[in-house]
């Protein structure tokens, strides 16, 4: 693959945060979550981390290997299935109709709410 075709890496999801145990800033990558880059200063820690990225996107394309797509430029349907079990199936459709709404609904409420 050429450089043209590799996804923009400044469209990943990134969250840089105080390591209280390193005592260094630790910037992480959702659409990687296995690669890490820990600095002195916020700025270089998603420096570092970016800078990284772009090697690994590098050697995944030479292996041939699927490199992941930003979240942003994904589509969603907006539909997932979630197993939970029987019992709480019972419980939520349970509170859903004590609270006068529908399992979707109610699922929905606690969810925005989480």
């Amino acid at each position: 693959m050429h450089n043209e075709s590799r996804p923009d890496i400044s469209h990943y999801t990134y969250r840089v945060t105080w390591s209280a145990e390193d005592r260094e800033f630790v910037a992480t990558c959702a659409e990687f979550p296995s690669l890490s880059w820990l600095a002195s200063s916020q700025v270089e820690a998603l420096q570092g981390l970016q800078d990284l990225l772009r090697e690994v996107i590098a050697d995944m394309e030479e292996q041939g290997e699927q490199v992941p797509q930003p979240f942003a430029e994904r589509s969603y349907s907006g539909k997932f299935n979630l197993r939970v079990g029987e019992s709480l199936h019972r419980e939520l459709a349970i509170q859903a109709a004590e609270d006068g709404m529908s399992l979707n609904q109610y699922v929905l409420r606690k969810l925005r709410a989480a």
